[in-house]
């Protein structure tokens, strides 16, 4: 199999928290220049999104972070043959009405979804189909690379499976990834055991490392030869460099320098909606966020059951369901890991007992009323996708209770889902998130 590069959010994310720097760097000059370097695509007028789910909580937010990627010129070290740009990493940051918490879900590349008929880059639509939730991304980016085409794919293909309502989107292209981390001056990491990667040409010791810009790409992007070779493991390696990076960017803060180089890079590779506001829109966004502690920001992957194929990943049922519709209801899916609204029960246990999808095992997200931009709501299509024939057998041995083996395990008060019948052979695992200033080598 063609190994798929992966570009990190994690410099969205810190870029929010650079933003700060912006009034002492140089003011409305550089602001003008920082906005000139964004794309921005008006995606809710366009007419591409279709029918959307009703956005119950309007000031809370749902920021979709999609990485971008192309294989052209960067070498055969992660994969070479493919003619479009590609997504392999897909986020929902939900920020809450009172920011007073944050939580951002990764969805692996390879969950199998409905993908609704959308618009490729000859004009034409494509047909509905099931298929890995990151050929969305591919469908839009065909004939031509339209990257905002393949953004209202993957809109689409997320609202109409989770019912979560996307109110922006920030796509982060792979190109100014090593000039980030190039501007910090590296990125600090570190990994439980010895990395040797030959694909990436990545190889480290156990223990911590200051990452050149060569070695955060190729740690971010490695894979096969990593833990179990599974994308799972990868996400929360991410993860944890995003926590870093993050902090990197924070202790750069007095160093006008760096600031400007890593912002310059950061926004030559975004495109973001033009609702989101343009450089001012991240700043004031990145304010909005200051007071968030880092134990209330957490990492989690969307749960789901491998088959053991190599490829397939079916959503995990009752529990996704009921992380999606913390997400709709603005409470925290890990909400023990921080004091969730009300009785304190995390949504992910209270909603435990929603019922599976409309075929059972794999149930795509219940999804609420929708509406049109110009009409009454309507309700979602239930149906869920239906795992390839070739995938059906038992799950393999890795489909334990843990989403990830490389996130360290927050303690005694880690969130747990209920069990759930999902046939011979298939065990449902629970939520496990970490938090931002949770440590990757903390066992």
């Amino acid at each position: 199999m063609t190994k798929r590069k992966r570009i990190v959010i994690l410099s969205v994310s810190a870029g929010m928290a650079a933003l700060l720097a912006v009034v002492a760097i140089g003011g409305l000059v550089l602001l003008k220049h920082f906005n000139g370097n964004i794309q921005q695509y008006n995606l809710k007028e366009s007419g591409l999104l279709g029918r959307q789910p009703v956005d119950t909580h309007p000031r809370a937010e749902n920021i979709l972070v999609l990485g971008s990627d192309t294989r052209n010129g960067q070498g055969s070290g992660f994969g070479t043959g493919l003619v479009t740009d590609q997504s392999d990493t897909t986020m929902i940051v939900h920020i809450p009405a009172d920011r007073k918490w944050a939580e951002v879900m990764s969805i692996p590349r390879d969950s199998w979804v409905d993908i609704p008929a959308c618009k490729m880059g000859n004009g034409q639509l494509s047909g509905p189909h099931q298929f890995k939730i990151n050929e969305a991304f591919a469908i839009g980016n065909l004939y031509g690379n339209h990257t905002a085409l393949g953004v209202a794919c993957t809109i689409k293909t997320i609202e109409q499976d989770t019912g979560i309502y996307i109110d922006h989107f920030i796509v982060v292209n792979f190109t100014g990834f090593k000039d980030m981390v190039a501007a910090l001056g590296g990125v600090p990491e570190c990994n439980p055991t010895p990395i040797d990667d030959p694909l990436s040409g990545l190889h480290l010791t156990a223990g911590h490392h200051l990452l050149t810009p060569k070695q955060a790409l190729g740690y971010v992007r490695a894979r096969y030869t990593l833990g179990n070779g599974s994308d799972l493991e990868r996400i929360g390696r991410q993860q944890a460099f995003m926590s870093s990076l993050i902090a990197r960017v924070q202790a750069k803060m007095l160093d006008p320098l760096a600031i400007y180089r890593f912002l310059d890079a950061a926004t030559q590779s975004l495109t973001i909606d033009s609702q989101l506001g343009g450089i001012t829109g991240l700043y004031n966004l990145g304010q909005s966020l200051r007071g968030i502690p880092k134990d209330d920001s957490a990492f989690f992957t969307l749960p789901s059951v491998p088959l053991g194929d190599g490829g397939n990943v079916p959503w995990a049922q009752p529990e996704d369901d009921a992380i999606f519709k913390s997400f709709r209801d603005d409470v925290p899916a890990s909400g023990s890991l921080f004091a969730a609204p009300g009785n304190g029960t995390s949504p992910l246990v209270a909603g435990a007992a929603a019922p599976q999808g409309a075929t059972g095992f794999p149930g795509v997200g219940a999804t609420p009323s929708t509406r049109s931009p110009a009409g009454p709501a309507s309700p979602a299509v239930p149906a869920s996708p239906t795992v390839p024939a070739s995938s059906t057998g038992p799950a393999s041995p890795s489909a334990s209770a843990s989403v990830t083996q490389i996130t360290s395990t927050p303690g005694p008060t880690a969130a747990t889902s209920a069990s759930a019948s999902r046939g011979p052979g298939r065990q449902g695992p629970s939520l496990q998130a970490r938090t931002a200033n949770q440590s990757i080598c903390a066992r």
